[in-house]
């Protein structure tokens, strides 16, 4: 028996939503929720707590991840291995996302 191995999707977009939260749609169609908050004990990711730098938030080029700046970012395998699946009908309509 063959076995193939799984990609990780890349990012198509990434949206903050609330204080610590985020929402990803990959370009496999899927969006997962993910939350920063427990991150924000380290103090690599400190600057997080700035709700105008949180917002900042953008995909990598090539959808591989997402970043802040050159020092904060987390990897597309992250944020699907450890998001929480969102059904397409919970996306809010309208709503601007961010692109790289």
């Amino acid at each position: 028996m063959i076995q193939t191995l799984q990609t990780t999707p890349k990012i198509d977009s990434v949206q903050p939503v609330g204080e610590t939260r985020l929402l990803i749609r990959f370009r496999n169609g899927e969006q997962r929720t993910y939350d920063c908050g427990p991150l924000l004990s380290r103090p690599e990711f400190h600057l997080l707590t700035s709700p105008a730098f949180f917002r900042a938030v953008q995909v990598d080029a090539g959808g591989h991840g997402i970043s802040w700046n050159d020092d904060i970012d987390l990897s597309e395998y992250e944020l699907w291995n450890n998001g929480e699946p969102v059904a397409s009908s919970a996306m809010p309509a309208g709503v601007p996302v961010s692109r790289r």
